[in-house]
C-alpha cells in the first residue's frame, strides 16, 4: 500500500517461514540488520547503510524506479516479524515516457497550460523524469508527500504555483493537490486511472481517465475518457476544443455583422431620407443564401497556425464580449456604407429607387457579405489563409454564381425585383463590395505588425 511502501511474501521451509521483501529503499533498509555480500552475510552498520542509500540515490538520479530487495527467516508469517532482514540488492527499472509525451508537454506549455507530475516514486526519480520530460521550469521545486501532509491548506495554496512535480504521493494526497491548485486560482485537469483517483477526478474541473487500463470507477468519475490512453491525445483534444470555440466565434461574428449591416442599411437610408435600398424578398434571399453558405463554411474552418500559442481564455468571458461586439459593429459599418453608396450611384441623383439602383445595392451587399468571410479569421492576411478552407472557397464561388443567376434569370429577377447590370455598373458593384474585405485585411496586417 502507499502507506506501507513495501510488500512481503512468506514461504514455508524446514527452518521456518522465510520472508521475501521488496519496496521503497528507505522503508526496506530501515528493517534490515545485515547485508548480503560476495563473502556472505555481514552486519549492516551506519556506514554501510549510508553507502547503500547513496547507491540508491545514484540509481534514482538516472530516472530509474528503484526497489530494495531483502529476505530473512522470520519467527512468524506476519508484518511484525519483518525485522532484522538481510538486504540483498537494488532493482532499478527504466520506465521510458510514451511516444509524444515530451512534445505534448511543450505544446501545452506554448498554449499556456502547465503540466505537473504526480508520482509515488522517490524525489530523485521524480526530478530526473520531470527534468527529462521538460516539466520542470526554472525555480520549480519538487514537493514530497511528507511535506505535503504537513502543509496547511492556505500555505500549500500559496506555494503550489512553484511546484513542478510531486513525489511519494498517495492517492489521498491527490485530492488535496487538486483543491490547492483550485484555491490558487487555476483550472485543473486531473489524469488518473485507479479507484483511489476517483475523488480527485471528480474534484478537478476536468477529470480525465484512461480508457484502456483505467478502472470503471475512474471512468465514471471522469468527464473525459482517453480511449487510447495516450497523453498526446489530451493535446489534440485541447487543440480541437479551441478550434471548435474559435469557429463558433467566427460563425457568430459573420452572421451578426452581416445581419447588422442589413438592418443599418434600411435604418441609414430612412434617416437620410432615401427610399428603401432593399426589397423584403431580397432581404430574405440574403439571409437564406448569402449568409448561410459562408457561415456554414466557417464552422469547418481548420485550425489557425497560432491556435496553440494563444493563452487560455477566461471561462467567465462571454462569447459576446465587449471587444467582440465592438468588432461586429466596426465591420458592419463599411458593409452598410458601400451598400448605400452603390444605391445612391444607381439612383444617379434622381432620388427615385429605380430597379437599377435597387439591383446595385442588392448585389453590392450580397457580394460584400460574401467577401467579408475573410475578415472572420483572426490571423494576418496571406494567400494561404484565403484558400486553406476549401469549404469557404466553395461557398464564395457558390454564392457569387447564385447572385449572377438571380440577376440574369428572368424568372428570379422578376421575383427579386432586379435587372441585369451593365459592365460599368458591375465595375462599381464589385469595386465597392471588395472594399470592406480589403480594408479589414489591411487593418489586420497593421495590427499584426504593431504587436
Amino acid at each position: 500500500s502507499s502507506e506501507r511502501m513495501l510488500m512481503a511474501t512468506f514461504h514455508e521451509t524446514a527452518d521456518g517461514p522465510v520472508a521475501m521483501v521488496k519496496g521503497a529503499p528507505d522503508r526496506v533498509l530501515e528493517r534490515c540488520g545485515s547485508v548480503l555480500t560476495a563473502e556472505g552475510t555481514r552486519p549492516l552498520d551506519d556506514a554501510g547503510r549510508k553507502a547503500l542509500l547513496e547507491r540508491n540515490e545514484a540509481l534514482a538520479s538516472r530516472g530509474l524506479r528503484v526497489l530494495a530487495l531483502a529476505s530473512a527467516t522470520v519467527p512468524s508469517a506476519d508484518e511484525e516479524a519483518l525485522r532484522d532482514l538481510t538486504f540483498v540488492a537494488f532493482s532499478g527499472t527504466l520506465d521510458p515516457p510514451a511516444e509524444g509525451v515530451r512534445e505534448t508537454i511543450q505544446l501545452l506549455r506554448d498554449a499556456g497550460i502547465r503540466t505537473v507530475m504526480i508520482t509515488g516514486d522517490q524525489q530523485l526519480t521524480a526530478r530526473a523524469v520531470a527534468g527529462d520530460l521538460g516539466i520542470l521550469e526554472d525555480g520549480d521545486e519538487i514537493l514530497d508527500g511528507n511535506a505535503l501532509s504537513k502543509s496547511p491548506e492556505s500555505e500549500l495554496a500559496s506555494r503550489i504555483g512553484q511546484v513542478g512535480a510531486f513525489s511519494r504521493i498517495s492517492p489521498e494526497d491527490k485530492l488535496k493537490i487538486v483543491a490547492a491548485y483550485q484555491q490558487h486560482g487555476a483550472i485543473v485537469a486531473m489524469l488518473g486511472d485507479g479507484v483511489n483517483d476517483a475523488p480527485a477526478l471528480r474534484k478537478a474541473d476536468v477529470g480525465v481517465a484512461m480508457g484502456t487500463r483505467g478502472t470503471d470507477v475512474a471512468k465514471e468519475a471522469a468527464a473525459v475518457v482517453l480511449r487510447d490512453d495516450r497523453f498526446r491525445t489530451i493535446g489534440a483534444a485541447v487543440e480541437e476544443g479551441r478550434v471548435i470555440f474559435d469557429n463558433i466565434r467566427k460563425f457568430v461574428f459573420y452572421l451578426f455583422s452581416c445581419n447588422l449591416a442589413e438592418v443599418c442599411v434600411l435604418l441609414g437610408a430612412g434617416i437620410a431620407g432615401l427610399p428603401a435600398p432593399l426589397l423584403p424578398l431580397q432581404i430574405l434571399w440574403l439571409n437564406l443564401v448569402t449568409d448561410t453558405f459562408p457561415a456554414l463554411a466557417l464552422a469547418m474552418d481548420p485550425a489557425e497556425p497560432d491556435i496553440m500559442r494563444r493563452p487560455p481564455r477566461d471561462p467567465e468571458e462571454a462569447i459576446l464580449s465587449r471587444r467582440f461586439v465592438a468588432s461586429i459593429v466596426l465591420f458592419a459599418v463599411p458593409l452598410t456604407a458601400v451598400t448605400i453608396a452603390a444605391f445612391m450611384i444607381g439612383m444617379g441623383g434622381s432620388g427615385n429607387a429605380s430597379p437599377r439602383a435597387i439591383t446595385m445595392s442588392f448585389m453590392t451587399l450580397a457580394l460584400a457579405q460574401t467577401f467579408h468571410v475573410v475578415n472572420a479569421r483572426e490571423q494576418p492576411p496571406s494567400l494561404r489563409a484565403l484558400v486553406m478552407n476549401r469549404y469557404a472557397v466553395g461557398a464564395v464561388a457558390l454564392v457569387v454564381a447564385l447572385q449572377l443567376v438571380a440577376v440574369q434569370t428572368p424568372f428570379l429577377a422578376g421575383v427579386l425585383g432586379v435587372q441585369p447590370l451593365s459592365a460599368s455598373d458591375w465595375g462599381v458593384v464589385v469595386g465597392l463590395a471588395l472594399l470592406p474585405a480589403v480594408g479589414g485585411q489591411v487593418v489586420k496586417a497593421i495590427t499584426a505588425r504593431s504587436r
